[in-house]
């Protein structure tokens, strides 16, 4: 399929795909801090600083990915890569997205298999997450400026940011609603579907060759486990992979969202984790570059380290966390390939338009949700949730000036200052930040 981008506005001419591959391999190595942080940091990287792709065309991307199962940030590389140049662009995007981050998880899985200990590892990336923070505060402003132009878009960024952070509704649902909110909003008052994005506008598909593509990557996702069923000794391995697909279709909400029921099936029902080790490797996954969900693929390398007969524990282990990732990533390129065409033509669609402009004011409400919720765990050493009012689920993450971390706020004001006052570029922030984390651990402060 050819790249359905064209320039518009002040957008620049598209990229090279060489051009492409080596921003989204710098993205892919510097993604910390979870979806906000991969989003904000996206968003910088092609809207504002290459300009390759307009706000419009990357919060209509974003909308689509937000409504997906599976890690919405690297959907949204995907997308932007499909956008660019077709099938190939998509594929080198999101798997530059993954690779980088699932080599340090694998690695650091190895180590942690091998050692049982990994507390050295908590100093690498301290300067980074406060790094991260200050580029998550500015893509809540900088999004929040552009997207959030009336008082309906306004009330509906809000509300989806009090469903979250306080009542901890879904937020595939809080988008779904709000979807739903500026659909009927704009069928009830016209004037609020009055800017849908003029139409450049790819071809509608056969319908034939969208049954042919979500056919073809179907069996190419699913195509290890007939492998692995032909193999002596696989078992563990199969069920692995079997357990991790069935997953991948109902992960909505990312890792948090479905890291208990992981938690449970896998130390409770197959054995394959002690307990605690699933919180280990949240806490390996949220120092490395990536989706967060490849903590998933912390799981599959202990089982295959330690249920692959015969393969050799590491070779073992590094099988399983391939598996685990194939079946947990796969699907992204299914959703994209299969459905972007279709949600390229929506652009077109005055009403539905509307309906993913409330879309964007509720995904900036999730931003600050993820951002207020990132900031707290960064910021302070102890962070705990009390119950306002159980009865309509009502609760609150609060934590104490007491445990407030003076390193990292330290940390986070200079990247803040560097970000926002001298417009340095995030390559820089995060380096010099990484490096004032590594002497901060280095002299025992933290």
């Amino acid at each position: 399929m050819e790249a359905v981008v064209e320039a518009e506005g002040d957008v620049q001419a598209p990229p090279t795909l060489g051009e492409m591959t080596a921003v989204f391999a710098r993205i892919g190595c510097l993604s910390f801090g979870g979806p906000a942080g991969q989003i904000g940091m996206m968003h910088r990287a092609l809207v504002e600083e290459k300009r390759w792709i307009s706000e419009e065309r990357f919060l209509h991307a974003l909308n689509y990915c937000m409504l997906l199962p599976g890690p919405e940030a690297q959907q949204l590389a995907t997308y932007i890569g499909w956008l660019m140049f077709g099938t190939r662009g998509g594929i080198i995007a999101g798997l530059l997205f993954v690779l980088p981050g699932l080599a340090v998880m694998i690695a650091l899985s190895a180590a942690y298999a091998l050692y049982q200990e990994t507390s050295w590892l908590t100093g690498l990336f301290f300067g980074l997450k406060a790094a991260v923070l200050a580029i998550v505060v500015e893509a809540v402003i900088r999004l929040g400026r552009k997207t959030l132009k009336s008082r309906f878009l306004i009330g509906v960024a809000a509300l989806a940011f009090i469903a979250l952070f306080f009542f901890g509704l879904p937020f595939p649902l809080v988008v779904f609603l709000a979807g739903l909110a500026g659909f009927v909003a704009a069928r009830s008052n016209p004037s609020l579907a009055a800017s849908a994005e003029p139409a450049d506008l790819p071809k509608r598909p056969p319908v034939l060759q969208a049954v042919l593509t979500l056919g073809l990557w179907i069996v190419i996702w699913l195509a290890p486990l007939a492998i692995l069923w032909g193999i002596s000794g696989a078992a563990a391995l199969a069920d692995l992979f079997g357990f991790f697909a069935k997953m991948a279709m109902v992960t909505f909400g990312g890792a948090y969202a479905v890291l208990a029921y992981v938690a449970q099936v896998a130390v409770q029902d197959y054995g394959w984790l002690k307990p605690g080790e699933m919180l280990d490797g949240l806490a390996l996954a949220e120092t490395t570059p990536g989706p967060l969900v490849l903590v998933l693929s912390f799981v599959g390398f202990l089982v295959g380290f330690r249920e692959a007969a015969g393969l050799g524990a590491v070779t073992g282990g590094i099988i399983g966390a391939l598996l685990v990732a194939w079946a947990t990533f796969v699907p992204s390129f299914i959703w994209i390939f299969a459905g972007a065409p279709y949600i390229e033509r929506l652009r077109g669609n005055p009403v539905l338009s509307a309906a993913l402009s409330a879309i964007t004011a509720a995904v900036v409400g999730v931003i600050l949700n993820l951002a207020i919720w990132f900031g707290l765990h960064v910021l302070f050493r102890e962070v705990r949730q009390i119950d306002l009012a159980p009865a309509v689920g009502l609760r609150l993450s609060i934590s104490t000036l007491a445990s407030i971390d003076l390193a990292a706020l330290l940390l986070f004001v200079i990247s803040a200052l560097l970000l926002f006052r001298f417009k340095v570029g995030i390559v820089s922030v995060l380096a010099l930040c990484g490096i004032g984390g590594l002497v901060v651990r280095m002299s025992g402060l933290m």
